[in-house]
């Protein structure tokens, strides 16, 4: 059985933003007494997941969508994972600003995928 390659892509690229929302930000709170050299070189290599999961989900989900719908779909899907990460595990408030940036995000996406 074929998966389709919209959730092949959607996974694959969900999987990579966890890896890179953790190398992007989670430095700042595990790492936050450690030299920045440091936090760079654990960064760098939990981003090396990150890409091994971007890459292949770019390449699969390029044989159905144009470039422009990969990146909206990476967008939104950037901000599904980064807003649970930074209210469950940096601590932050939610703020009424996540609504807004998703309500401006399915526009972006409404616009990208109308045909």
């Amino acid at each position: 059985m074929q998966i389709p390659v919209i959730f092949q892509t959607v996974g694959l690229l969900t999987l990579s933003n966890v890896f890179m929302t953790v190398a992007w930000y989670g430095h700042l709170k595990n790492f936050s007494s450690k030299p920045w050299w440091i936090a760079a070189l654990v960064s760098w290599s939990i981003a090396l997941f990150e890409y091994g999961l971007q890459v292949p989900a770019n390449r699969i989900g390029y044989t159905e969508f144009s470039l422009p719908q990969l990146k909206i779909m990476q967008e939104v899907i950037t901000l599904l994972v980064f807003v649970p990460f930074a209210i469950f595990y940096m601590n932050q408030p939610f703020k009424l600003d996540y609504v807004w940036a998703a309500l401006c995000m399915i526009g972006a996406v409404y616009f990208i995928f109308r045909t």
